[in-house]
């Protein structure tokens, strides 16, 4: 009866222990892999005289090292355009590009005491992020040629460039990544909406290479971003 007793009570406090722990994970828990879906609106500041919108597609995945600490990799493909044939250089391109980007993103939760919510709970979601891209250009349209201006010599004012170049780039980043929770306390959907500027390395994003600076581009985004998992747990609750 006594060793009944005892196994009894052991068990019961062993179940007591795991039932504490498991409730203290709640809120602690988090997915180290997501998948991302999402869009952006482009526009180019290149050679040509006029800039235009555009939309793209992407693709990411994505490793979190803690729920504020994010390295993502990410797959983009669409439409680049600006210009105007009518203008003054007639410069003008369509570029049906792809790009492979790669970001470390960093999140102020991972360095603010946001324990007493307020102010601090709210900004903690808000990042800066950077890292190197690589673009793939391929101008489906592209006008050199002016008509209007000319040369001294008579000919019509041409500006050069490549039909199709790779070119590394430097994304800057900043957003808010929105975060909703399963019934587990933990963060199972996130919606990213970031504004991203990118710096290119060279000067043929838009097909034309003249100028005094080199191109860029920004892109306002918006990823749908879902777990897939490797749970884990962090050091404060979400």
């Amino acid at each position: 009866m006594f060793k009944l007793f005892v196994k009894s009570t052991l068990f019961t406090l062993l179940f007591s222990a795991i039932a504490v722990v498991s409730k203290a994970q709640i809120g602690y828990d988090y997915a180290q892999y997501d998948l991302g879906l999402g869009g952006a609106y482009n526009q180019v500041y290149g050679d040509a005289e006029s800039v235009k919108g555009t939309a793209s597609v992407a693709a990411s995945f994505n490793f979190n090292q803690t729920p504020y600490a994010n390295y993502i990799f990410e797959l983009q493909g669409g439409r680049l355009e600006g210009g105007d044939v009518k203008s003054a250089t007639g410069r003008y391109f369509k570029n049906s590009y792809t790009a492979l980007v790669f970001r470390g993103q960093l999140q102020a939760g991972e360095l603010i005491d946001y324990s007493g919510g307020g102010i601090m709970a709210g900004l903690k979601n808000l990042y800066v992020s950077t890292g190197v891209g690589y673009v793939l250009n391929n101008m489906k349209s592209i006008n050199r040629t002016s008509s209007t201006l000319k040369y001294e010599d008579g000919t019509p004012f041409y500006t050069g460039g490549l039909d199709k170049s790779n070119e590394l780039y430097i994304p800057a980043r900043i957003g808010y990544e929105f975060k909703f929770f399963n019934q587990y306390s933990q963060p199972s959907f996130k919606l990213d909406i970031g504004y991203q500027i990118n710096f290119d390395l060279t000067d043929n994003l838009d097909g034309f290479n003249t100028g005094k600076t080199k191109d860029r581009w920004s892109q306002i985004s918006i990823n749908f971003k879902f777990a897939l998992g490797g749970v884990t747990s962090y050091r404060k609750t979400l």
